[in-house]
């Protein structure tokens, strides 16, 4: 196995480092986490559990996670796009210090939500104009409720945008049951569950003419939300057809030409998953165990401090004693982030990806607090800007 520590840098990744990390993930069979996150807080505990695990790591904003991560107070309609850019520079700001490689990326985004990704974009261009690259790492497209012509063409269209910043685009054809975010599959005809060979080979040939920086969710059965293992009928083996048809079209020798992610894997068996990953799928959402875990930790915490969480003074240590040690925020919300630690190394076991990244981290006071450097222009460039040309 090549070693990735030498081909990809801590820190946020993109273009070609995010392309070599992608690929040496489907060409060593495992795949990378790709956790929701709504505040500072979550990101925070989603990067101590990467590093923790030397392990790269997705982290992925949604719609509703932007407006939340903007403040729930703020009614503007650029609200959502506004948080996920705050998220993304918070995530910039402080992944150098955890020492693994950090994908940043945009989850589900309907056509109803286009405005939102309009907005991610603008501002990936204005990051990519002033740093060399673009802001997010990733942008998903999720147009599976439009037919399959339109729902390809509208990822032509962006893909095309895209590209010149060397952004991964992620686009799902075939539906994820279940409900989240807003996005309501619950009473989808359970056919639809299922994306057939055809369908994934026809996205590979439309975006694979505007470049190869892409992937595709394909439905194999899978569900948002939580569910007793069993209760969802999930079918990784299709991913395997989906490849071999993938690969006898285009006559490769690659057993796995196509870039794949797995929706909804809450509630799926280790065994599902493993096959899943066999078959070429890289990156695996998890949103609602996470979600979990992070109340959990806050349940635990409350019900051991109950008597100490009443007042601001006075418990079972005495009637003048003060509580504020434990009703301090960074008490409680540090006992969240201690629990969705645990739950996030619990996913990278599962997907073989722990140990594959080396944390590197920074000698103290070595990283510039102020991490953002414009890229460096040539002089043609420097004169052109000087004569406002």
């Amino acid at each position: 196995m090549a070693n990735i520590e030498e081909m990809v840098p801590p820190g946020v990744v993109t273009g070609d480092n995010l392309a070599k990390l992608l690929a040496h993930a489907k060409d060593n069979g495992y795949a990378i986490p790709a956790f929701n996150c709504t505040s500072s807080s979550t990101c925070n505990a989603v990067l101590e559990a990467a590093s923790k695990n030397n392990s790269p790591v997705f982290i992925q904003v949604s719609n509703g996670g932007g407006a939340f991560f903007c403040g729930k107070g703020i009614k503007d309609k650029n609200n959502c796009a506004a948080g996920a850019v705050a998220m993304a520079l918070h995530v910039r700001a402080v992944a150098p210090y955890y020492g693994v490689p950090v994908i940043l990326h945009s989850d589900h985004c309907a056509k109803k939500l286009l405005p939102w990704f309009d907005g991610m974009l603008e501002a990936d261009e204005a990051f990519f104009s002033q740093y060399g690259e673009p802001l997010f790492s990733s942008h998903m497209l999720d147009l599976s409720e439009e037919p399959d012509e339109e729902n390809i063409s509208i990822c032509e269209q962006y893909f095309k945008r895209m590209v010149p910043m060397k952004i991964w685009l992620e686009m799902e054809i075939g539906i994820t049951g279940g409900e989240e975010d807003g996005v309501n599959n619950e009473d989808v005809d359970p056919e639809k569950l299922y994306t057939s060979p055809e369908q994934v080979f026809q996205v590979y040939q439309a975006l694979s003419k505007i470049g190869d920086m892409f992937s595709v969710a394909a439905a194999f059965g899978n569900v948002h939300g939580v569910y007793k293992p069993g209760n969802v009928t999930l079918q990784p083996e299709r991913l395997g057809t989906h490849q071999s048809y993938a690969k006898e079209k285009l006559g490769v020798s690659t057993d796995k030409p196509i870039f794949l992610v797995m929706h909804g894997g809450s509630g799926s068996t280790d065994d599902e998953i493993k096959t899943a990953v066999k078959h070429g799928v890289v990156k695996m959402n998890i949103d609602t165990d996470t979600q979990w875990a992070y109340w959990d930790g806050l349940r635990a915490f409350e019900a051991e401090k109950h008597d100490y969480l009443q007042g601001q003074i006075g418990n079972p240590d005495g009637a003048d004693k003060p509580n504020k040690k434990n009703y301090d925020p960074r008490v409680w919300i540090r006992k969240a982030e201690e629990s969705m630690v645990k739950r996030c190394a619990v996913s990278m076991e599962k997907l073989g990806c722990v140990g594959k990244y080396t944390a590197k981290i920074p000698e103290s006071g070595s990283l510039p607090v102020y991490n953002f450097a414009p890229k460096k222009i040539g002089p043609i460039a420097a004169v052109k800007k000087a004569l406002h040309l």
